[in-house]
């Protein structure tokens, strides 16, 4: 099946994300991403998206915030010709990392990356499926400023504004780039 060109990119991707209700909580509406990985003609639009987005102010690397930052980040990297930087949940990197603590809606978790990932000045854009309450891409910013590179935009899927994670992250003065907005939804 054809891509509707009639449609903005942003309503085609819009169209195939899956919501979830009540998952993983009773009174939550979940945006499932899945199917968007799984259409490739879908998939070549998603990414097309950000390649167009960067390809001309193109970034020294792409940081992918664990796990489905790495499914967009790393071909983002690929088609763009950059490195990728893997920030991971706290124990699976085998190397020397520098870590950060966020809070959660109950609890804390803790995202690492390798102290040697970024040099100082190179410019990254960090990239994640969503922004809901924006703690991870904040964590993710702070090691990434913490080693010297400067986060010249954060990105993303979807975004749900009603969390306050978008504007947390805009008030540090952190560029945001999102695709699919669901607020009021």
């Amino acid at each position: 099946m054809a891509a509707d060109l009639s449609i903005p990119p942003a309503q085609y991707i819009r169209n195939h994300i899956r919501t979830v209700p009540d998952w993983p909580a009773p009174g939550v509406m979940f945006r499932d991403i899945t199917p968007l990985l799984s259409n490739p003609r879908v998939f070549r639009v998603l990414i097309d998206q950000f390649v167009h987005r960067y390809f001309d102010t193109r970034p020294d690397a792409i940081a992918g915030l664990d796990a489905r930052g790495f499914i967009i980040g790393s071909v983002l990297a690929y088609e763009l010709g950059v490195g990728f930087v893997p920030i991971r949940k706290k124990g699976k990197l085998p190397f020397t990392t520098v870590e950060e603590t966020y809070e959660l809606e109950y609890g804390s978790a803790t995202v690492q990356m390798h102290t040697d990932a970024v040099r100082r000045g190179e410019r990254v854009v960090l990239i994640d499926d969503l922004i809901a309450t924006g703690g991870t891409m904040m964590a993710g910013k702070k090691l990434l400023e913490r080693l010297g590179a400067q986060v010249i935009e954060g990105a993303a899927i979807v975004d749900l504004p009603e969390l306050g994670g978008s504007g947390k992250l805009r008030a540090t003065g952190l560029a945001l780039f999102t695709l699919v907005d669901y607020a009021g939804h």
